[in-house]
């Protein structure tokens, strides 16, 4: 008998494709969000993607990638050749009434790339006052992955206590720190070996991705 795929879960008996949810906030870094949509849509092993950007991250995509509004956003930022990404589902920010705000949605992870501190606070304190906090608090009391790309220097003192409490609660604090040992050509080179380290960590190797080998 034929075994499934690691890559492939297995929930009540029924083998399907890999679900994550991918939340933007108003940090600086929209490539880095934008680099990490474009490697899950083109990622077999994912069925779906439940994307959720901010008000303040719409304003942040404006300002840096030159995308105005929240129609479309997915199909913007995946560019040409993508005018329906059936596997991406977006969510406004506010609509706390969404699937993955309640536990009995089956979710493999989240990730939150940028992490504002804003953000952090909410999710740290377990306010769950907007989707995407409630989100993260749903993988939390399910023992889901959470990662929390945080963006902000220097750190105050709420900062790294917020991010311990959300460590301590089940997150991985994983900070926006782009490799340079690659010696990447472009911010986008750049942004994507970002991604391509945060999606190892949850099991997703990319393939093409940066290995650090010393002669």
């Amino acid at each position: 008998m034929t075994r499934p795929a690691k890559s492939a879960p297995i929930r009540h008996g029924v083998i399907s494709g890999i679900r994550l949810t991918l939340a933007v906030t108003g940090a600086s870094g929209s490539i880095f969000a934008a680099e990490m949509l474009r490697a899950l849509d083109a990622d077999a092993r994912v069925a779906k993607v439940d994307f959720v950007p901010s008000e303040a991250a719409l304003r942040v995509f404006a300002e840096e990638m030159h995308l105005s509004g929240r129609n479309g956003l997915a199909e913007k930022l995946l560019g040409s050749g993508h005018s329906s990404p059936s596997k991406i589902v977006q969510h406004a920010e506010a609509d706390i009434g969404a699937s993955i705000a309640s536990g009995s949605t089956p979710s493999d992870g989240m990730i939150v790339l940028p992490c504002t501190m804003g953000t952090l606070a909410g999710i740290s304190n377990g306010m769950a006052s907007n989707l995407i906090e409630r989100a993260a608090d749903v993988c939390l009391k399910e023992r889901r992955r959470l990662i929390l790309c945080v963006r902000e220097t220097p750190f105050n003192r709420i900062h790294l206590r917020n991010m311990q409490l959300a460590s301590d609660a089940g997150a991985t604090i994983f900070p926006v720190m782009p490799t340079l040992y690659n010696l990447p050509r472009d911010t986008t080179q750049m942004a994507r070996q970002f991604v391509d380290r945060v999606l190892a960590h949850i099991g997703l190797p990319q393939p093409g991705a940066f290995e650090w080998k010393p002669d």
